[in-house]
């Protein structure tokens, strides 16, 4: 390397190593016209240093041009050796107090969630160790490049703004002085000078446009080599540049490779050099190439002098950024120097030249002067202002320049946004002074000029082009959040106008959202072609927060939020303007109302679920509300021109039309309706969606009579017909043999009386209900809690973020939610804390119809374990705010009543009608949330108010003739007691049990004599409420927990009862070993020995409850529980052969009742001892399956398991296993032990036995003999006593362990003798018995090799897995055939004791004694077992 160097440095020209940068200092000292010598400098030496050949030098560049061309400078600047100039400099400024650390693309940064000011603040490594924010909650994150560190920036951190480095000394105060009184005059003037010269020489060489000219630099020898320069796009592949490459300039597949790889990071290369014509040829062969499908690559033939100028360009560039390091004085002049006007007026700064320029430029050159940028003007805090004045006035030019580029926007100045919009006090001056909010907005909507007839977007049929500026115009969107994300403590009348006259812009583009994309139902023909409609959703997500924004900003002062609030409502009316032509008006009659309406169909017209206008309105009413301002100001408010229809008539048709789609009527409208809903719903959009439209309803309702409303909402749902004319129900339901719409009408039914419940149960926002943020994310965390535990991140999915990407969870959290530390596996989790289960909502509006149903399937679980009643009544709700208040009055109406009157009814005579269970439920729900209202009114009842809310009363009245209908109260008690209603029994006797107490609370309020309501008197007797209502629930609690253990001591009384004989047993073994009485006794304490014999020790079974390893639910093992299983791994073993050139029997004819001492081959089971429930691990190893099959096979990598041949790994610690043994209870505990006491000698023994076998032989015999003749022999025989060989035993086991019990046989058998799994093979039981009997040989060699005690500690996966498998032994002849397992015994015990019946049988010497005893031991149970 040093020799090529060297070689390198030969070759150079000796004019340039003989230059003297001093020498050339004092010239251009001395000299008139400074930038006249610099120039010819620059002209004459410039393309001798740079681009000398078709490859580029940059060693040899950089060394030659530090000493030719940036030397002289360098003296020039500091009057004298830069080498001690600039140290001297660097002494002699006042360091900065801003970090200002550029960061590189990957390099980690750091923001704090509880002190930054947004998300956009971040801290490099450095200075986030050495700042407080390390203790507190942060948000770590790669960079993408760009930015910048924020340490020091006090506007940046609402605590702890600088880290130790960049402190500010206690004598310090923060205020700005000007730099420049720390650098010498002459060398203030001589840094102008050079700066000026040096900075436009840049500039202007990087913007110029011709390519074979110079600007004032003409050489004097002029080369004639000119160079082709391929540019980089966002359009062309790599495989495509490569292949042109290789074609057009005829070089290897390497160097095409290097020079495209080269044109992606620098932006451009060049790939030829040589005279004109040369390099034309190459750039017209590219351009062929690649102009057949797109636009082609950007090629141009330069000339190598224009090449070599831009080089050193971008080298002055990066210098001056370096230099402005050393003192920030000479970082003031850069500025000055930068944004100084030139002759031509409006933008002619170099800095807006620049910035103008930028779509043009190469990416390398971007990159270098962004950063010169943020080195210079970001980082000086007068001129940063300045220059984001210069940044908002060209605004829309640039971001024109930005839709037209194809690079990214981190490579756009474009992107420089974040750094000037995000700080507070800049964002409020541009939006006074520069009109910013306008100007972007209005930018954002000329670039959306697709619209419709009525003005609205359109993004339907969608070009490729339009689809490509739509993504790049969504960046407006986040210049608009970064300007509003910090809102102001003071406004001025100047800020207050400006803003309104944003907030104007805004809603014009709201105005063209409202109603885009509507769809109308498809009958008949399922619609053909999915229409478009991600790009509104899309839209909609990206503008959630800035409208959730605006709100904030509008809350933050009365004057703004009044004139926001009359400005939005005047733009709605536009959008309805007319929205009832053609509609015919039609009048409803209900109970005695009657309202005038429009006649309309969601089923029939068009409908669109994008209502932002709407929407915004709904929010700004609640804020008048939440800050009082309807209160304060009424008169100012035009709340007397609101028309309630009109405000209520799109929000519910967007709601009637999700209905709809539940209930199966749009199924022809294809997917693209059904997404469209699930995101209407989602946590993404539905703080400004369905949440907003329930508020709409709710301000509508509130303003009008609750009647009017029910019909308007019946007629809409295409329900009122069936609620207004007596007995249409049954008519609808005898005449309709079209059980769909049946049950359409049902679900809609269901999903109307769902509203209902939401519109009066929603009051947990601040301003509709008198409640705090708190306790809605408290609310929203409660109700993710009751359907399942859920781990952190879980739960923060679940919960709608802020602008700064905060839920609010972690405030929260520990009041309503205990967190459970994580087990063996993954994940902690929180669990509700019991308390808070009586907030729980049933139809809770944030649930997905899943969701309801896992969370009361959960609750009423729940309620069943602590022995309450299952009813899941509505809880106690917060009293509305003022504005709202007449929302409950719904509850009481008389349609209202009409409606749960005809439900009723049609539940009482549930046969003649349609309805459904739901139906009922929700029914029962209302009226319970009406009684919780007139309980709470009752409850607060002071003096001078009268009760208005008389719900009780009405419900016991009957219907008015002719009908005579009974009394709602009436058929809620008939219903109590209707067998088909037995899951709605607990919620009917608690609304009787209510009704009741609100009886006796009317009868007390009424007798009572009236109280005081000096403030002190009321303190004090709402003071003993609380103490009497405390001792009260003592009360209960004490008589609970009597109640408990009075049911504790009569369950151990009954189980001792039941279990007399053992308890007397143990009683006894007890006496026995601590009297010493007993003769036998041997000395050591007989409570560490256990007979095996005749007298075999009773052992009191401990109960065994296990965790699963993946569900973490823990239960005891019992034979009627659900099946709990080890992972195991089977696999045939010679490990103990003693005989390893034995040929191998053919597996389908092979006999293994008979296992050879040699043991030559046996089928080994070995256990992790890690347990799970058998359905967890059926799902989870379908799951393994199901993810292998998915995998294609060329991606497939090898992996240690054959999930083909039913191998897995341990879920927990991944041991290679391919089945699972069930966990069994002891079989003593099920069946009778062997009873040796009317046997006192083998003789007898093999007398019985030989006379069961007998038996057995007979009844397998029963179909060639002769009935009759079966039953003489039978009787001649004499049976031991007990003993019936016909006797069929009920298999004692479950289901799930029944299943598993054939499993792992099936496995056994499949595995030692490899044949197919055939769970009906005889030899299934026989590979089971010989399975167990040879690990517990392997394992007795094991211990033996360790010399360790047979009966010592084994580890405890051994021991669990050896209990197991013996356990499994001893219960598969419970599904296996019981006359194999009997003729199995026969055979065995004719090894032994020879009879006619068994020939053939091996000799005594060729079989495993340890085997036959095993299986022998195993089989007798099928003679000898009775159930207990």
């Amino acid at each position: 390397m040093a020799a090529d160097l060297e070689t390198e440095v030969q070759a150079i020209d000796k004019s340039l190593l003989e230059c003297s940068a001093e020498e050339i200092a004092v010239k251009w000292l001395q000299a008139n016209d400074l930038q006249k010598e610099v120039y010819q400098h620059l002209a004459y030496y410039v393309p001798k240093i740079y681009c000398r050949g078709p490859n580029p030098a940059p060693q040899r560049e950089d060394m030659l041009a530090q000493h030719v061309l940036l030397g002289p400078m360098e003296w020039y600047l500091c009057g004298e050796d830069p080498a001690f100039g600039f140290p001297k400099l660097e002494q002699a400024n006042k360091p900065s107090h801003l970090c200002g650390r550029v960061f590189k693309v990957g390099e980690p940064t750091y923001s704090c969630r509880d002190c930054a000011v947004d998300p956009t603040c971040v801290l490099c490594m450095e200075c986030f160790l050495g700042s407080i924010h390390r203790e507190h909650r942060y948000r770590m994150t790669t960079s993408g490049g760009g930015g910048f560190c924020d340490c020091g920036d006090t506007e940046a951190w609402k605590e702890g703004p600088y880290c130790q480095k960049h402190e500010l000394n206690s004598s310090e105060t923060a205020e700005e002085e000007d730099p420049l009184v720390h650098l010498p005059e002459d060398m203030v003037a001589r840094a102008y000078n050079i700066f000026a010269i040096t900075f436009k020489y840049a500039v202007d060489i990087l913007t110029w446009e011709k390519e074979n000219e110079l600007p004032g630099l003409e050489m004097i020898e002029k080369s004639d080599t000119y160079y082709c320069m391929l540019f980089n796009d966002e359009v062309h592949t790599y495989e495509q540049v490569i292949y042109t490459l290789q074609k057009a300039v005829n070089c290897t597949q390497k160097e095409a490779i290097g020079f495209a790889t080269t044109v992606d990071r620098d932006g451009r290369r060049s790939v030829r050099y040589g005279d004109f014509q040369y390099c034309d040829q190459a750039k017209s062969v590219i351009v062929r190439n690649t102009s057949r499908q797109t636009k082609p690559l950007k090629v141009q033939v330069m000339h190598s002098s224009i090449v070599a100028h831009q080089s050193f360009g971008l080298k002055l560039l990066t210098w001056l950024g370096s230099v402005i390091g050393y003192s920030d004085g000479l970082r003031r002049i850069l500025c000055q120097v930068g944004l100084q006007e030139g002759p031509d007026g409006e933008n002619s700064s170099l800095v807006d030249k620049l910035m103008l320029y930028d779509s043009k430029l190469w990416k390398g050159a971007r990159n270098v002067y962004h950063q010169l940028f943020m080195s210079s003007l970001l980082m000086d805090l007068k001129y940063k202002k300045l220059f984001a004045i210069r940044f908002a006035r060209n605004y829309e030019r640039l971001q024109s320049d930005f839709m037209k580029d194809d690079h990214d926007r981190e490579f756009s100045i474009a992107d420089l946004s974040i750094q000037i919009f995000t700080v507070p006090s800049l964002a409020r001056m541009l939006i006074t002074e520069e009109n910013l909010m306008t100007t972007i907005i209005k930018t954002f909507m000329d670039h959306l000029r697709h619209r419709d007839i009525q003005g609205r977007f359109q993004f339907e049929r969608y070009t490729a082009l339009q689809a490509f500026k739509f993504r790049r115009v969504q960046s407006l969107i986040l210049d608009l959040k970064y300007v509003l994300i910090s809102k102001p403590t003071e406004w001025s009348d100047d800020l207050r106008r400006k803003f309104l006259e944003g907030f104007d812009a805004f809603l014009e583009l709201l105005k063209c959202m409202q109603g885009m994309d509507p769809i109308t139902r498809q009958v008949g023909q399922h619609i053909e072609m999915e229409p478009e409609w991600e790009a509104a959703f899309t839209l909609q997500m990206k503008l959630t927060l800035v409208i959730s924004m605006m709100q904030d900003w509008c809350a933050l002062d009365e004057k703004v939020l009044i004139e926001a609030y009359k400005k939005c409502l005047t733009v709605l009316m536009q959008c309805h303007s007319g929205f009832t032509d053609g509609e015919q008006p039609i009048v409803l009659s209900m109970c005695g109302h009657s309202v005038e309406t429009i006649r309309y169909c969601v089923s029939q017209e068009k409908v669109s679920i994008h209502l932002p206008v709407s929407r915004l309105l709904a929010g700004l009413h609640v804020l008048l509300s939440k800050t009082e301002v309807a209160y304060k100001f009424p008169e100012l408010l035009p709340l007397s021109e609101l028309s309630p229809p009109m405000l209520i008539e799109h929000p519910l048709r967007c709601l009637v039309l999700c209905a709809q789609v539940h209930a199966g009527m749009w199924r022809r409208n294809g997917f693209s309706l059904v997404n469209q809903i699930y995101y209407y719903h989602n946590v993404k959009c539905r703080r400004e969606m369905f949440d907003k439209d329930i508020v709409m309803l709710q301000t509508g309702v509130s303003m009008m009579d609750p009647n009017h409303f029910l019909m308007i909402m019946l007629s809409r749902f295409e329900l009122y017909q069936i609620f207004s004319t007596p007995d249409y129900g049954k008519r609808f339901s005898t005449e309709n043999t079209n059980k769909d719409v049946v049950q359409q009408n049902n679900t809609l039914i269901e999903e109307m009386l769902y509203l209902i419940i939401m519109i009066i149960g929603e009051r947990f926002s601040p301003g509709i209900g008198q409640v705090n943020a708190t306790d809605e994310i408290k609310r929203e965390i409660i109700h993710q809690l009751s359907i399942r535990p859920m781990a952190h991140s879980e739960l923060v999915k679940a919960l709608p973020e802020d602008e700064n990407r905060e839920t609010g969870m972690e405030s929260v959290i520990e009041e309503v939610a205990c967190f459970k530390k994580p087990g063996l596996t993954g994940r902690g989790l929180y669990e509700l804390k019991p308390e808070c289960a009586k907030s729980f909502n049933l139809y809770f509006y944030h649930f997905s119809r899943a969701e309801q149903s896992k969370a009361e399937e959960a609750q009423r679980k729940l309620r069943r374990q602590n022995r309450e009643d299952t009813a899941l009544p509505p809880p106690a709700l917060p009293p509305f705010c003022p504005l709202f208040a007449s929302l409950v009055n719904i509850l009481q109406s008389d349609v209202m009543l009409c409606i749960m009157g005809t439900i009723l009814q049609w539940a009482v005579e549930h046969n003649g009608y349609a309805w459904s269970e739901s139906m009922l439920q929700r029914v029962l729900h209302l009226i319970g949330m009406a009684l919780q209202e007139e309980k709470q009114h009752l409850e607060n009842l002071s003096e001078e108010n009268v009760v208005t809310f008389t719900f009780t009363q009405k419900i016991s009245k009957p219907g008015e003739a002719p009908n005579n209908s009974p009394s709602i109260l009436a058929m809620l008690e008939t219903l109590q007691n209707a067998p088909h209603l037995e899951v709605h029994k607990d919620m009917i006797r608690w609304i009787l049990k209510t009704f009741n107490t609100i009886k006796k609370l009317r009868e007390s309020s009424s007798s009572s004599p009236v109280v005081e309501t000096e403030g002190n008197i009321m303190e004090e007797s709402s003071r003993d409420k609380d103490k009497a209502e405390r001792k009260r629930k003592a009360e209960i609690a004490r008589l609970r927990r009597e109640k408990i253990m009075a049911q504790m001591s009569e369950m151990q009384r009954h189980f001792i009862n039941e279990n007399k004989e053992l308890f007397q047993q143990t009683l006894e073994e007890l006496d026995t070993s601590t009297s010493g009485a007993h003769e036998n006794s041997p000395v050591i304490s007989d409570a560490k020995l256990t007979a095996l014999g005749p007298e075999q020790t009773r052992v009191a079974e401990p109960r065994q409850v296990v965790m699963c390893i993946l569900c973490q639910e823990e239960q005891e093992v019992k034979v009627d529980s659900r099946a709990m299983v080890l992972a195991a791994f089977i696999q045939r073993s010679t490990v103990l052969s003693k005989n390893r050139n034995k040929s191998t029997p053919d597996p389908e004819k092979y006999d293994p009742l008979f296992m050879h001492p040699d043991l030559s081959c046996g089928t080994h089971t070995g256990s992790c001892g890690h347990i799970m429930h058998a359905h967890c691990w059926q799902r989870y190893f379908d799951a393994v399956q199901a993810k292998e099959q998915r995998r294609q096979q060329r991606l497939r990598v090898h992996t240690s398991y054959d999930v083909e041949n039913g191998e897995f790994l341990c879920p927990l610690c991944e041991c290679l296993s391919n089945t699972v043994i069930p966990l069994l209870p002891p079989p003593r505990v099920l069946f009778n032990r062997l009873d040796f006491s009317s046997q006192p000698n083998l003789t007898q023994w093999i007398r019985t036995v030989s006379q069961q076998v007998k038996a057995l032989h007979l009844l397998q015999n029963e179909d060639s003999a002769s009935h009759s003749g079966h039953s003489e022999k039978m009787d001649q025989l004499q049976l031991p006593e007990g003993f019936r060989p016909d006797f069929k035993l009920k298999n004692p086991y479950s289901e799930s362990i029944k299943e598993m019990l054939t499993t792992f046989g099936t496995a056994t058998y499949k595995v030692g003798l490899k044949v197919h799994p055939n769970e009906e093979d005889p030899r299934v039981p026989i590979m089971c018995w010989g399975s167990c009997a040879y690990t517990i040989q392997t394992i007795e060699r094991i211990l033996a090799d360790e010399d360790k005690p047979l009966f010592g500690h084994l580890p405890c996966r051994q021991d669990d897995c050896l209990t197991s498998l013996t356990r499994f032994a001893a219960a598969h002849w419970t599904v296996s055939s019981l006359s194999a397992v009997q003729g199995h015994f026969c055979t065995l015990l004719a090894s032994l004791v020879p009879n006619e019946k068994n020939g053939n049988l091996p000799c005594i010497l060729d079989i495993d004694m340890f085997h036959l005893l095993k299986r022998m031991a195993w089989t007798k149970k099928t003679l000898t077992v009775k159930r207990k």
